[in-house]
């Protein structure tokens, strides 16, 4: 309940933030950027846990600079906080950016025409507004985090090592071969990219116009 409950808090900040960032952003590069932070939804187990201890890992930037300071995040509760985060991030990504999207934007352009800041206009305009199709994320992420700590725990794995097991996946399967490892995580990663975008060019712009 622990792991979960700072895995959804952690999701509702970084991932309302983004969420709203994508909503508002008109470029060209959005639909990848959300491609991206899509992954973890999309990406295999395996993939995922051995990226994870890639980044976090002992050997990793990450990890021996941490561990200059005694901190140790595999087979910790914050690591698998961390994992959990990353894992359920997408589904509050998802649902925030839906939620400040069907906001009107006439109600907020209304609210800058009094004099209120951008800062007061997202928390006491779009915010509101978004926070049922937010909470439903939240949810998401939560149900999700507890399912991930479930899964280890039947697994009989400590607090935080269910990503070095899921990880572990992929170093039995591609053996010694250290080229075919780097080639099946590389062609995974891919497939997970591609295949959302186009997915979203198949999708007419008229339609998504019209739904908001």
């Amino acid at each position: 309940m622990k792991v979960a409950g700072w895995a959804t808090a952690l999701n509702l900040v970084f991932g309302v933030a983004v969420g709203f960032g994508l909503s508002r952003w008109r470029s060209g590069v959005r639909d990848v950027i959300d491609s991206l932070l899509m992954l973890p939804l999309l990406l295999p187990p395996t993939v995922l846990g051995y990226y994870l201890i890639v980044l976090l890992g002992r050997r990793s930037v990450i990890g021996a600079w941490l561990d200059r300071f005694d901190i140790q995040l595999v087979f910790t509760w914050q690591g698998a906080v961390i994992a959990s985060t990353v894992v359920a991030f997408p589904l509050v990504l998802k649902s925030a950016r839906a939620a400040c999207e069907s906001v009107d934007p006439q109600l907020e352009r209304a609210a800058r025409t009094l004099g209120v800041s951008e800062t007061a206009v997202f928390f006491r305009v779009t915010l509101p507004l978004a926070a049922r199709g937010i909470l439903a994320g939240g949810l998401l992420a939560f149900a999700r985090a507890q399912r991930i700590r479930r899964d280890a725990d039947d697994r009989g794995q400590p607090a935080g090592s269910h990503a070095n097991a899921l990880g572990g996946g992929v170093f039995s399967r591609a053996g010694r071969r250290r080229q075919h490892r780097y080639f099946l995580v590389l062609v995974t990663s891919v497939t997970c990219v591609v295949i959302p975008l186009l997915a979203g060019r198949l999708v007419p712009q008229h339609t998504l116009l019209s739904s908001r």
